[in-house]
């Protein structure tokens, strides 16, 4: 299980501390504002409300990743071959696909991360040392799991 490690550029549990905090924008998204529980790091996520539902104090395993398969091979971003084999999904209730397409880097080694999985956007900000595996205009994936 060692080559799951490596395509996991990033994983922590967040707390759910608002649902829609500067109002509900859209009929079928909500966006969540969250807090990192181990790294500490500040998320707000757009996602489905229809296909998946997260309420405020819920606290929800997120992770990033380059690819989806479990021996590590890479992932063509450009086509969906949906394939039969055990993939990292498997373990997760809500995945999405999209591309980094913003990184400030702020005083005291903070990075801000944008990224967008179909319109549906997220901003991660936190500590370089924790983000420091995402890169610029990476395509990646979300999973999402309650716990």
């Amino acid at each position: 299980m060692e080559s799951v490690a490596n395509v996991t550029l990033f994983e922590d549990i967040f707390e759910v501390t608002a649902l829609n905090p500067d109002g509900k924008k859209f009929d079928r998204t909500n966006r969540l504002a969250a807090t990192g529980t181990t790294f500490e790091c500040d998320l707000l996520l757009d996602i489905n409300s229809d296909i998946y539902k997260v309420r405020e104090a819920d606290k929800i395993t997120l992770v990033l990743a380059s690819t989806l398969h479990l021996d590590g091979s890479p992932e063509d971003h450009f086509s969906y071959n949906p394939t039969s084999e055990p993939t990292l999904a498997d373990n997760y209730e809500y995945v999405m696909h999209g591309r980094i397409f913003n990184m400030e880097h702020k005083k005291d080694n903070i990075v801000v991360i944008a990224a967008s999985f179909g319109g549906l956007l997220m901003r991660l900000t936190g500590d370089h040392k924790h983000l420091g595996k995402i890169l610029p205009d990476m395509r990646l994936f979300i999973l999402l799991k309650k716990d």
